[in-house]
C-alpha cells in the first residue's frame, strides 16, 4: 500500500468513527483512543494536510489583491 493510500485509508476511518461518534478508531491491528472531537479534528486537518502534500502541482496558497479602481 502506498503512503497516499494509508493516509486516506487513515482518513476515512477516522471520519468513519467520528461520525459514529466513537472516540476510538482501529485501524492494522492498531488502537487510537481521542479524549475529544477536538483532538479527532486536529488529527482529521493533518491527515488532510499530509494528503496534499502528496498532491503533485496542487496550489497551497492563493493571493488575492484588489482595487477600488480610483
Amino acid at each position: 500500500m502506498t503512503d497516499l493510500a494509508k493516509l486516506t485509508a487513515w482518513r476515512s476511518a477516522l471520519m468513519e468513527a467520528r461520525y459514529k461518534g466513537v472516540r476510538t478508531v482501529e485501524y492494522e491491528g492498531k488502537r487510537v483512543s481521542y479524549a475529544t472531537d477536538a483532538e479527532m479534528a486536529t488529527a482529521l486537518a493533518d491527515l488532510e494536510r499530509r494528503i496534499a502534500a502528496t498532491m503533485p502541482g496542487r496550489v497551497s496558497v492563493v493571493r488575492i489583491a484588489s482595487s477600488k479602481g480610483i
